[in-house]
């Protein structure tokens, strides 16, 4: 059992566990990666709301938060404990959405900061009137005219409470209301003890157990109510509840039972008899006041919820790593596919692959029937095609594998077209691709008209022609050999070896540029989801520390 020391070394471990718990990012939608974003929101609310706060200020009043069902009666049963109405109760339900802190006025500051359920915003009332029996004059007007919302935390105090104690009456667990429901959940987990409230009617139903079964899990303290059972069944009813708990583990867990009353339906000042609340409450009021007890019972709780760490952060380790190696698997989809066309390419460079179509006719006829010029716009014209091809089979071979892929949903690829995933339309990557080869074309003529003034005037040939058969030469592999040898003709041997490594250096520089460009482009939304190795190691090492410093 933890004891409540504030011990440096435990709240630093704990500290540092949380902060490597809220880095933790799970973009990728993975089977499993649903359930590990709530394990982490759980997690973090938990010692934020409740391990942290009270490891920090193990002298701070004891939690107690009631929570249950729908229509369970924990409105009534917290007005009936404070002894004036603090929480709304009624017929409407969801009754409460907003949920209500009441505490002795002493300990008023321990939660009118946010030292506990920082995320919640504090509104409370103005001091209700010594004459005001219910409580109830001005229960809706908040202290500055704030409105209350389920972001909210009302703060009530009432001199009849026991100093030491603060009850909280949460919103409904199986609320229709998405939010109302997430926070019940919270509010449970920030509890020094639980005060799981249920009916005769609905004691066997699934809710409920759920979150006994998640106390159990946690070890944490529990007390249960069973409230609003009818007087002539009241024995069989407890006797069976009692077997429930029993058979889930859950027997040694105190037992309240409230009878049906007329109070029970809101009816007066909506309070219970003194004498149908005075067990639960001398139980309460025991444990916030006796120190052995309220060392046991704080102790309990936060022992269990840091024991509880261990299988969850090793199955957020575990699902960070999944989202790491889905991460790893996309990329080396589109490193394969890129890496195959890149080498299809160069493949057809050394074939002559360029010399087809217009390219090749032009070729054909020069110099009788094509200038250098149109030979030029032609070969150019046919490797941007090439490279064109080569970038859409590789997007094709890409999607066709990401498609299988769960990991890949996240990119939208679910049957939507050649311009999906955020990488442009196609006009795009045409118009990139086609300005990197001109771009090339244009380095091309400089590097050919600086090795023509090389040489003397009179012998010099026209860099335009140059130009043209370096670009033949470098783009039609065996099917232009002649143009190296013209091109040695008219600049020489050394002139057109120069150029050529230069020219292929270019070449090369620009294959590179367009296929890696257009494979960084594919890669950039993967990255930007920024899914790294580091966050599993330092979550299993902050753990491995919280569990050093737990058996100090």
């Amino acid at each position: 059992m933890v004891t409540l020391d504030g011990r440096p070394q435990l709240i630093d471990a704990l500290s540092a566990l949380r902060d490597r718990v809220a880095a933790v990012r799970l973009p990728l939608p993975l089977p499993g990666a649903a359930r590990a974003r709530q394990t982490r929101d759980e997690l973090l609310a938990q010692l934020d709301d409740y391990l942290l706060p009270r490891l920090r200020e193990p002298e701070a009043p004891l939690l107690a938060v009631v929570g249950g069902s729908t229509g369970a009666g924990k409105s009534t049963l917290v007005n009936s404990l404070v002894g004036r109405r603090v929480s709304e109760a009624g017929v409407l339900r969801p009754t409460t959405r907003t949920p209500v802190l009441v505490c002795h006025p002493d300990d008023h500051h321990w939660f009118a900061g946010v030292r506990v359920l920082p995320e919640l915003t504090r509104v409370w009332l103005p001091p209700q009137e010594t004459g005001d029996p219910g409580g109830c004059d001005g229960l809706d007007e908040l202290d500055g005219g704030e409105e209350e919302d389920a972001n909210s935390l009302r703060v009530e105090t009432a001199p009849g409470m026991p100093r030491g104690l603060a009850l909280l009456d949460a919103p409904d667990i199986d609320s229709l209301v998405v939010r109302n429901r997430v926070l019940a959940a919270e509010l449970i987990c920030a509890a020094d003890v639980w005060v799981m409230v249920t009916t005769a009617s609905r004691y066997a139903d699934a809710v409920p157990w759920h979150l006994l079964r998640t106390a159990k899990q946690y070890d944490a303290s529990l007390v249960t109510v069973l409230d609003r059972v009818p007087h002539q069944v009241i024995g069989e009813v407890s006797r069976q509840y009692g077997a429930l708990l029993t058979r889930a583990g859950l027997g040694e867990v105190p037992r309240f039972t409230i009878p049906e009353l007329p109070e029970s339906a809101g009816g007066g000042n909506g309070l219970l008899p003194t004498t149908a609340v005075a067990p639960l409450r001398a139980w309460l009021s025991h444990r916030a006041q006796d120190p052995a007890a309220r060392q046991q019972a704080i102790g309990r709780t936060a022992a269990g919820a840091i024991a509880s760490l261990d299988v969850r952060m090793l199955e957020l380790a575990g699902a960070v790593a999944a989202q790491y190696a889905a991460s790893v698997r996309l990329s080396g989809v589109v490193e394969d596919a890129y890496r195959t066309e890149g080498a299809r390419v160069r493949r057809r460079l050394r074939s002559g692959g360029v010399l087809a179509g217009d390219a090749r006719t032009r070729w054909r006829g020069y110099p009788l029937y094509s200038t250098s010029e149109e030979l030029l716009e032609a070969l150019v014209e046919s490797l941007a095609a090439l490279l064109q091809c080569a970038v859409a089979a590789a997007d094709e071979q890409i999607r066709t594998t990401w498609r299988r892929d769960p990991a890949a949903g996240v990119f939208g690829f679910e049957d939507v077209g050649r311009e999906a995933g955020g990488w442009g339309p196609a006009e795009d990557i045409r118009g990139r691709i086609t300005m990197a080869v001109r771009r090339w074309w244009r380095v091309l003529e400089e590097l050919a008209e600086e090795e023509v003034r090389r040489l003397e005037r009179n012998a010099a040939p026209d860099a335009g022609t140059v130009t043209a058969l370096l670009a033949a030469a470098l783009l039609g592999g065996r099917r232009t050999r002649g143009a190296g040898e013209q091109l040695a003709e008219r600049i020489g041997a050394q002139g057109a070896l120069r150029l050529r490594d230069k020219g292929g250096a270019l070449l090369t520089d620009c294959l590179d540029r367009v296929l890696n460009g257009e494979r960084d482009r594919r890669l950039a939304p993967l990255d930007a989801l920024d899914v790294a190795p580091e966050p599993q190691a330092e979550l299993i090492a902050a753990l491995s520390v919280l569990q050093k410093e737990r058996w100090q």
